[in-house]
């Protein structure tokens, strides 16, 4: 009885064998074909992408649109490259173009938010409401833009911080461009004592923003009187300069705005703390 068993284990064995090696003498050449092709094909890829990266930095193609459109080659190759692949493997066109139908289909339906953000890819490339390079804010963040691709909007946040914020989420919501028009305006409101002298005060905030190189003469600085309140006399102060220039105007400002309002003995009203003691008896 053992001895029956055994020779049916072993029969058995030596039939898997065999039709392992007939599949390997069938299908072994098409695998390494086709795993040969894919390495090959994607060092392929690389290069194409490598030489059109190179030519539209050299050309006069818009940087923004460039990487957006390099971003779809390299999602064609990878896909052509892949049909290929299978091709090779012995899978027919027709029913490897109905199976990826289906599949599109199906993955379709599964990653609509997916699509919405090529979509929404595709409008940013047509509108243009930025471009790499552009200070926006969007979605809560605020940042330069680093890269868009076909599904994400990638920006780095003053903080140094990378945020990668869908594109259909961008195009459908609002953004703010700080770069388009060239020139931001600083915005402070600083406040002095119900004793200083108006006139006085405003010459010396004005100079204050004339005296620094990046505030721009045009538009011109302003300096007005903004609210009377309970403890001090507000004045808006904003100068304007280059979007580059923002934070140093802004830090500047306030740091030489402190110093000559000190210098012209014009003081800057802040609480104080009175401690009032009853008398134990």
């Amino acid at each position: 009885m053992l001895i029956q068993e055994l020779s049916n284990v072993t029969d058995q064995s030596i039939d898997y064998l065999e039709k392992g090696k007939n599949m390997l003498i069938d299908y072994g050449p098409k695998v390494l074909s086709a795993i040969g092709l894919l390495v090959i094909g994607m060092f392929i890829i690389k290069k194409i992408l490598g030489v059109v990266k190179r030519k539209s930095e050299g050309g006069r193609l818009d940087k923004t649109i460039a990487k957006f459109l390099l971003s779809l080659l390299r999602y064609a190759l990878t896909i052509f490259l892949i049909m290929t692949c299978l091709g090779l493997l012995g899978f027919e066109s027709t029913a490897l173009a109905g199976v990826l139908a289906g599949l599109a289909l199906g993955v379709g339906l599964a990653l609509q938010g997916s699509l919405s953000n090529v979509a929404g890819g595709l409008l940013i490339m047509v509108l243009k409401p930025y471009k790499l390079g552009d200070l926006i804010e969007g979605q809560g963040e605020i940042g330069n833009v680093k890269e868009i691709d076909i599904f994400t909007t990638k920006i780095i946040t003053p903080q140094n911080k990378l945020v990668v914020i869908p594109n259909g989420a961008m195009s459908n919501g609002n953004i703010t461009n700080y770069t388009t028009q060239g020139v931001l305006k600083v915005f402070h409101t600083i406040g002095v004592s119900y004793d200083a002298d108006i006139k006085q005060t405003k010459n010396v905030l004005m100079k204050v923003l004339t005296d620094q190189e990046k505030v721009l003469d045009s538009p011109t600085p302003l300096v007005e009187v903004a609210a009377l309140n309970d403890s001090s006399v507000d004045f808006a102060v904003r100068p304007a300069c280059r979007t580059e220039d923002y934070w140093d105007v802004y830090f500047t400002t306030l740091e030489k705005a402190k110093i000559a309002l000190d210098a012209a003995g014009i003081e800057i009203p802040y609480p104080h703390s009175v401690e009032i003691q009853k008398d134990g008896n």
